[in-house]
C-alpha cells in the first residue's frame, strides 16, 4: 500500500509512519518543516520519502494533492496546539484552519485519488 501520513516526522504521526514502514508499505510523510521529515524518515526502515505540505497554506494544500497521483490511504495526523492569535495565510484562526480545514481541504483535493480509506487523528486537546 502507498501511504501518505501528514505530519509523520513526530508524535503520534511518526509512530505510525515507522510502523507502516516496517510492515513494508510505501510511505510518505508530508510536513511544514523537510528539515524535521528528512531527520524522521532516515531513521525509519524501508521504502518513506518526504514531501512538503503545510496545511495553513491552502494554495500549498493545493499544489500537495495536485503533486500526488494515487494513494491508498491518507492519514490526517498534524496539527497545532496552544498557539496564540494567529492567522493562516488564508485569513483562518490558526487552529481552525490547520486542525480542520486544512485537512478538510486535502481529503476532499485526494477524494478521487484515495484507494482504500482516510484516517482523521484528533486529541483530547
Amino acid at each position: 500500500m502507498r501511504i501518505i501520513i501528514i505530519g509523520g516526522n513526530s508524535g503520534v504521526g511518526k509512530a505510525t509512519a515507522t510502523a507502516a514502514a516496517q510492515s513494508g508499505h510505501s510511505v510518505m510523510i508530508a510536513c511544514r518543516t523537510i528539515e524535521k521529515a528528512e531527520r524522521a524518515a532516515a531513521d525509519m526502515p524501508g521504502d518513506v520519502e518526504v514531501a512538503h505540505l503545510d496545511l495553513a497554506d491552502l494554495a500549498r494544500v493545493r499544489a500537495f494533492a495536485d503533486s500526488v497521483e494515487t494513494v491508498d490511504a491518507l492519514v490526517n495526523n498534524a496539527g497545532v496546539m496552544g498557539l496564540p492569535l494567529t492567522r493562516t495565510a488564508d485569513g483562518f484562526e490558526a487552529h481552525m484552519g490547520t486542525n480542520h480545514l486544512g485537512h478538510f481541504a486535502l481529503t476532499c483535493l485526494l477524494g478521487s485519488k484515495i484507494k482504500d480509506r482516510v484516517v482523521s487523528v484528533a486529541s483530547a486537546m
